[in-house]
């Protein structure tokens, strides 16, 4: 069957088209599987060999444009809400920063703002022994290190927050990374329950070192957003009007908690399609480079004029 005409007749799946993209953004190494060969018979993409023999693969024209009808279909099925935090994402990815879309973060609140949720079961815990008289000293270990006992856990309890938009800088200095959330609200109702609720706004701070409230003008005013929370308003429409930094959130020096390590060490940093790498043959001057270097203290990152 004629490539061309298999491609008008064939419309390529959700995995069909993940593989254009990864094809698209890597050297182009084959896998040798069904879904390569899909594509392969639909002229969607095209395969070469070099000199060295090594073979690799490209997308065709028709396959680059399966891969941006796609793209189009994407931005346009999604919400104002995914719209405005993938545009916050963007100007912070293009500040230097590493960022996270919706990533669900353990984080611990005082006990006075209310019931913890999603707390951690206390039914798995490890019994605690009991003894009558005291266990024989059996020489094993010194006596102060038995005396101390562990530091008790906090007051409070422990919930899940799933900030919009997660950020640190692109630092390995700990002390520089300045953890930083923005809240996306797109109405005023959404912004007024956030508000209602001082855990959620808690567990937000808890995070991090600062912690922006992103909104539409005209749906709150900025005396209505607590002092230590900052403010950027979009004037105009959602995707192209101007983003403005009305008041810096209160900086507080705040070392990364251990539980947000581990969810960042199993989560991918968001980045645009568009930034990533065109293909490029491995070794080739320019298919990799260093990231921005950012190894020194700085204030968070604003919307640009």
């Amino acid at each position: 069957m004629d490539p061309a005409s298999h491609a008008s007749s064939w419309t390529p799946s959700r995995a069909h088209l993940s593989r254009l993209m990864k094809i698209w953004r890597s050297a182009g190494w084959p896998c040798r599987d069904p879904i390569e060969l899909d594509l392969l018979a639909a002229g969607l993409i095209e395969a070469h060999a070099d000199p060295d023999g090594r073979d690799t693969l490209s997308l065709s024209a028709s396959g680059l444009e399966a891969l941006i009808a796609s793209r189009q279909r994407n931005l346009r099925a999604m919400s104002r809400h995914e719209r405005l935090a993938q545009r916050v994402a963007r100007q912070l990815a293009d500040a230097g920063r590493l960022v996270w879309l919706e990533l669900a973060l353990r984080a611990h609140v005082s006990a006075h703002v209310g019931a913890p949720v999603n707390a951690p079961a206390q039914a798995t815990a490890a019994p605690t022994l009991t003894a009558a008289e005291p266990l024989p000293d059996l020489g094993l270990w010194p006596a102060e290190a038995s005396a101390s006992a562990p530091s008790p856990e906090p007051k409070g309890a422990w919930r899940m927050a799933r900030p919009d938009v997660f950020s640190v800088r692109h630092t390995s200095v700990e002390a520089y990374l300045q953890p930083v959330v923005h809240e996306i609200k797109v109405s005023r109702a959404d912004l007024l329950s956030d508000l209602r609720h001082a855990v959620k706004r808690e567990s937000y701070q808890w995070l991090c070192s600062a912690c922006y409230y992103v909104f539409p003008a005209g749906i709150a005013k900025p005396n209505e957003i607590p002092e230590e929370f900052g403010i950027w308003l979009v004037h105009g429409d959602i995707d192209s009007g101007q983003l403005e930094q009305v008041r810096p959130a209160r900086h507080v020096s705040r070392p990364l908690p251990f539980p947000v390590w581990m969810a960042l060490a199993k989560s991918t940093p968001w980045r645009p399609d568009e930034l990533a790498e065109a293909q490029a043959h491995l070794g080739e001057p320019g298919a990799t480079g260093p990231g921005p270097q950012t190894d020194g203290p700085s204030q968070p990152d604003q919307p640009k004029a």
